[in-house]
């Protein structure tokens, strides 16, 4: 949703860059109606050259890659999760989980318990721990991903409601320009 309203921003502020340079185009012809001397200036003036949005201070939208690292990182936890989970996955027909306690180095056996249940049951507390700690860090990297993009389109707003108001100005007082005409 960030993403989309970023994009969004963007070009909020591309429209707002074209109706400045329009300004800019009929200020010019408001200065040839005015006056001769106001035509014969923008004859001879060199006319500037037609200027991209980008080009005006304005540059490319592109999402946060702290936020689009963060949200593939987690499509990718997401869906290991999701294999992973007994109630998301297929299951097997052995309702034994005590199998895998066979799969722990002999290392890591001497750190639980002798007794063969109550090991098993300690490494499958060892799991989920591990598993809530890549859930945690996930929504981790995905907090801290959305403030770099709420940050980033803060700065965006705050550009654009200057443009705007400077816009708003220009466009006022050419108002009062061609009613003076």
């Amino acid at each position: 949703e960030l993403v989309r309203q970023g994009e969004a921003l963007k070009r909020t502020e591309q429209m707002v860059d074209k109706m400045e340079q329009d300004l800019k185009t009929s200020q010019k012809h408001i200065n040839s109606i005015k006056s001769v001397w106001g035509g014969l200036v923008n004859y001879f003036k060199a006319k500037p050259p037609e200027s991209k949005p980008e080009q005006n201070g304005t540059p490319e939208y592109y999402a946060n890659s702290r936020l689009k690292e963060a949200m593939m990182s987690s499509k990718e936890q997401e869906s290991k999760y999701q294999e992973s989970h007994p109630n998301l996955r297929k299951l097997d027909n052995s309702d034994n989980d005590f199998s895998k306690a066979d799969l722990v180095s002999s290392v890591q056996r001497d750190s639980y318990p002798k007794n063969q249940q109550l090991r098993a049951y300690h490494q499958k507390i060892d799991n989920n721990l591990d598993e809530m700690s890549s859930g945690l860090s996930r929504l981790k990297n995905l907090a801290l991903g959305l403030q770099t993009e709420i940050d980033e389109q803060d700065d965006m707003l705050d550009r654009l409601t200057k443009k705007v108001e400077i816009l708003d100005v220009n466009i006022k007082s050419t108002d009062k320009k061609v009613r003076q005409l």
